[in-house]
């Protein structure tokens, strides 16, 4: 998966403003609980506080009782990168906006096996949904394995 490739670029610097030791991969549960905490922290650089304030409105913003480990910080982050590539960024520009915006760092390769690995997936399920007769399924899939591959 796409999320256990994700690290946070400035993972040492939360460390130190913390004083708490935090993992980099950032949809580990201990790097994602520390997040709000590290939000907060004054003496944090003020754009390491932004992207930590961006991953937590965008990946972990959620109602289930099991959050952050619920596994909707993991989707919200595939479904971030399918929609980066559906506005036309390549693979190296969707690395270069997920550093900028959420200090995420992903490389251009991962990210390009991702998207390869989406599009396999999105014709398995064009052709189970052609065989059960659901054609707005199959229109719709269609709609992204063509905005993903272009």
């Amino acid at each position: 998966m796409i999320a256990e490739k994700a690290r946070f670029r400035s993972a040492r610097k939360i460390e130190r403003a913390i004083g708490v030791r935090i993992p980099d991969r950032v949809f580990n549960s201990a790097f994602l609980e520390a997040v709000t905490p590290a939000m907060t922290n004054r003496s944090l650089d003020h754009h390491i506080g932004e992207q930590l304030l961006n991953i937590h409105h965008d990946f972990l913003a959620c109602k289930c009782k099991d959050n952050p480990n619920c596994g909707c910080p993991e989707r919200k982050f595939a479904k971030t990168i399918l929609e980066y590539r559906e506005t036309g960024l390549d693979h190296r520009q969707i690395s270069e906006a997920l550093l900028e915006e959420y200090g995420i760092e992903v490389f251009p390769a991962d990210i390009l096996g991702f998207l390869e690995e989406s599009v396999h997936a999105l014709e398995v399920v064009r052709e189970v949904a052609r065989i059960e007769g659901k054609d707005e399924l199959v229109k719709k899939t269609d709609k992204h394995i063509k905005a993903v591959e272009r």
